[in-house]
């Protein structure tokens, strides 16, 4: 199925639920969760463009963003990448990257940001990335007009990116140094990360004080496609890597979270869209 198509299919149902909603006088609070998978977010990346492209034509203002329209907006892996890009303030008030400037500098960074390490690939015999090209992108990613770093947006979007196999783990740790960690990819239990920010929201009296159910929430749950191994997950001799079994986690989880949220919004199945392009479609 072309993008494009699935696109508009997907906005015509979600336009009069989301930008006709904030005009309503029972505003439901808002989630937009996007999965990890693939290194580039294609899938989830050119919905957001459709999407933030309607809302300034819906709303007629030119400096509305993605992150104007979402209370929550979370992510696992390249998914975490756009997540952040898109919520990451500029010390204003307002975000530094609108949906099309996030897509596109994740677009034009694929390269860097997913750089093969060849000193790696040549001593272990597979394909390795660089975490230090990485760094680097994700520092100039963060970074404000002043000079400002966003260090805790920087290293989580590192941590939940450190891929088994393909990245080295990743070290985390409290900033009185008691609490520390090896962070490996988030997607291995948590792909898609919707139920756990609907969870988040529900038990978050603080920040959603009015939400006491799945009835007073609107989620848009994006997908990013196949992952970044390939298509062949099993070998003709019926063996697996290790690659491959990670590909069939992420996707697993994904499936899993979403035929449990389905359930969840049986009694309010227009509340939760769930969008996900499918290899080979």
């Amino acid at each position: 199925m072309e993008l494009s198509k699935v696109t508009l299919e997907i906005f015509t149902k979600l336009e009069q639920k989301w930008l006709s909603h904030c005009e309503s006088t029972t505003k439901k609070v808002r989630i937009l969760s996007i999965d990890g998978g693939g290194t580039s977010g294609i899938v989830s990346g050119a919905a957001l463009i459709h999407l933030e492209d309607q809302i300034l034509f819906k709303t007629g203002d030119h400096h509305a963003q993605i992150a104007d329209f979402f209370d929550m907006i979370a992510g696992t892996g390249v998914g975490a990448l756009i997540a952040a890009t898109l919520s990451a303030d500029d010390g204003t008030g307002h975000p530094i990257f609108s949906a099309r400037e996030a897509v596109k500098f994740i677009t034009q960074n694929n390269s860097k940001l997913f750089k093969v390490n060849r000193l790696a690939r040549v001593l272990h015999r597979r394909k390795r990335f660089s975490g230090k090209s990485m760094d680097k992108v994700l520092k100039e990613m963060f970074k404000r007009e002043d000079g400002t770093v966003l260090t805790l947006k920087d290293m989580l979007c590192r941590a939940t990116s450190a891929t088994p196999s393909l990245f080295k783990r990743f070290p985390l740790a409290s900033v009185d140094g008691k609490t520390s960690c090896s962070a490996v990819d988030g997607g291995l239990v948590m792909n898609n990360p919707t139920a756990a920010a609907i969870t988040h929201v529900l038990h978050n009296k603080r920040d959603f004080p009015l939400v006491n159910g799945v009835e007073d929430l609107l989620v848009l749950s994006l997908g990013n496609g196949p992952s970044l191994c390939g298509k062949s997950k099993v070998s003709n001799n019926g063996e697996c890597s290790t690659s491959s079994v990670v590909d069939i986690v992420l996707e697993g989880v994904s499936e899993t979270v979403d035929q449990m949220l389905g359930n969840a919004f049986c009694w309010n199945r227009a509340n939760y869209v769930r969008f996900s392009k499918r290899t080979g479609e």
